[in-house]
């Protein structure tokens, strides 16, 4: 018996006492996605090479066209006051999304849509939020999390071929009716039931399901034409325990009997669209679940995996829009508003904030351009996501508070002249939406990061899984190795791996001992506290703040290396020590 069997021998059971119970959906989550960067600095030794090696953002000439003349076009037509005041888009803004598509940018050209990249789809919805946040949102959810991304990746090629011509140009618009009333944050405990049944139309024995639901909170839903829809289906003809099939995503064409549709919520009185939807005893044939009858019990792998990519573009892109507004209006107004004789933005209380959110924009933009390039190279990391949703929206509700502060009387009158004040209205929302920001900040980022991105962590659990001790023994012992090289390095100093920009080597180095520290803090905190860990929100918050700050600070790195422009030095070296500062702090 080598000492690897051995190790596992004796290390199977108390392993197998001290990790968590891991429940299917759970475990569909943290196995969704890739791993990114996120995972160097779990390793201790980040790799620059490997950092710099995503590239820089690309825009195509379309994308760039694009963004030069529709982009350009559609918001000439916003009046942010106006669309507020009405409760509504105008007809011809909506029939502009519509004949551009505007609702089909991640739909491939084949099926008539643009065709677009991440980072397109991305300034897309940045440069529209920062003139009218409704008009982002209504153009964002049909190409975030919905009927589109599925099709693309589970559908089949009938469903394709009837939808995504449709949905490119906005013949159809789509919503997804996920959250329920029982189940916001815990979304896979829907209560929503779809029954195993046959019915006889046009003389035909079909199969399906017949569903009922009760779906809240969903965009778009008193607009749509077609609803994607979550639901625990059923087979009530299976023995006892082995009649759930499990959450099962389907697309219900509006109208269909059974079905309610139309009445509105009004979220922090914001213009977009967002309503209910009600179904009782709605019959859904196989041909509209999403993928057929073999993809019956796989919506919440569908979902997960489909996450990344939506949930680090859309609301980043709102929380950075946010941000470039609160900047651009604080220095202009700084600039024109006087008292006591001079601009008050020459005043340092008011130039020290306007300072501090520009450096702050500098960090949250390089994470979230970094992010979008690794989405654009193939990769869907699930954990940057969840940095992204939760610490670009919080970056934009800092920023437009500061903003607020210093335009004074200015900030809180309402009317056309006041170009903060729906933002800022708006910004609760995006904290919100797609995972609220204290849920994801207190469980998602470190509790999927310590087991997806350690290097040993997931490969301990497997093995304890299938009770392979050997498998265990070995991973232990890398693991011991792991533990023991980031010991050394958080006491004496990280040797760099690859080569960062030489104006930044200082913090480079700075940033590859924190990312050692780190990794020996994670250590000792799994060691010692074992499944008790996955409870401790507030430790776990702490710690996904740490990975937090010290992903933003790699994204400087990245940012100023392939951007290249020396003017830029000084703020991204101060933007690059704020995320390290906030790291060790943490």
């Amino acid at each position: 018996m080598g000492i690897a069997s051995l190790v596992g021998k004796y290390a199977m059971a108390p392993f197998a006492k001290a990790l968590p119970a891991m429940g299917d959906t759970e475990r569909a989550a943290l196995e969704a996605g890739t791993v990114g960067f996120e995972g160097q600095l779990f390793s201790g030794t980040p790799d620059f090479d490997a950092l710099i090696a995503t590239g820089p953002n690309k825009l195509t000439l379309d994308e760039q066209a694009f963004l030069d003349n529709e982009v350009r076009a559609l918001c000439g037509m916003l009046d942010d006051f106006a669309i507020d005041t009405a409760r509504d888009l105008p007809p011809e803004v909506w029939q502009f999304l519509r004949e551009k598509r505007f609702f089909g940018m991640i739909i491939p050209k084949e099926w008539g849509g643009l065709g677009f990249g991440h980072y397109a789809h991305a300034a897309v919805v940045t440069r529209l939020a920062t003139v009218n946040v409704s008009a982002a949102v209504t153009a964002m959810v049909p190409n975030s999390l919905g009927p589109a991304e599925l099709l693309l990746h589970y559908g089949t090629d009938a469903q394709k071929q009837h939808y995504l011509p449709r949905l490119a140009d906005g013949r159809d618009l789509p919503c997804f009716g996920l959250t329920s009333p029982y189940a916001g944050s815990d979304a896979a405990s829907i209560p929503d039931r779809g029954i195993l049944t046959t019915r006889e139309i046009d003389g035909k024995q079909v199969r399906g399901f017949n569903v009922t639901f009760s779906k809240r909170y969903i965009t778009l839903a008193p607009v749509a034409t077609v609803v994607g829809l979550a639901f625990n289906a059923r087979d009530e003809s299976r023995p006892e325990g082995q009649r759930d099939l499990g959450i099962t995503c389907a697309l219900i064409p509006v109208p269909t009997p059974g079905m309610q549709i139309g009445r509105r919520h009004r979220p922090m009185d914001s213009a977009f669209m967002n309503g209910p939807i009600y179904g009782e005893d709605v019959f859904v044939p196989m041909d509209w679940i999403i993928g057929g009858e073999k993809q019956v019990g796989q919506g919440w792998r569908m979902l997960m995996e489909s996450l990344a990519a939506g949930r680090a573009i859309s609301l980043p892109a709102l929380g950075a829009a946010t941000q470039q507004s609160s900047v651009f209006i604080s220095n202009g107004y700084g600039k024109v508003r006087e008292q006591f004789g001079m601009p008050i933005g020459k005043f340092d209380a008011i130039a020290g904030i306007i300072a501090g959110m520009a450096v702050e924009l500098y960090a949250t933009d390089a994470a979230r351009r970094f992010t979008a390039a690794a989405l654009d190279n193939g990769e869907q990391p699930s954990v940057a996501s969840a940095i992204l949703k939760v610490h670009l929206t919080e970056a934009g509700r800092t920023s437009i508070n500061h903003a607020m502060d210093i335009l004074g009387g200015k900030g809180i009158i309402n009317g056309p002249s006041n170009l903060l004040s729906v933002a800022y209205r708006h910004m609760p929302v995006a904290i919100t939406v797609e995972g609220a920001n204290i849920l994801t900040r207190s469980l998602i980022i470190f509790g999927q990061g310590a087991v997806r991105c350690h290097p040993y962590v997931m490969a301990e659990m497997e093995a304890v899984e299938h009770k392979d001790e050997e498998a265990l023994g070995r991973a232990l012992l890398g693991h011991g190795a792991h533990v023991a090289r980031n010991f050394w390095r958080s006491l004496f100093g990280a040797p760099l791996v690859g080569n960062p920009p030489a104006e930044l080597l200082g913090e480079a180095r700075m940033l590859a001992r924190l990312s050692a520290k780190y990794a020996l803090t994670c250590d000792l905190a799994m060691g010692l506290l074992g499944g008790k860990l996955k409870r401790m929100e507030l430790l776990s918050a702490r710690l996904g703040d740490c990975l937090a700050h010290l992903y933003m600070a790699s994204a400087c790195i990245w940012r100023y290396s392939v951007e290249g422009d020396a003017q830029m030095l000084p703020i991204a070296r101060a933007a690059l020590r704020t995320q390290l500062d906030a790291a060790e702090e943490v």
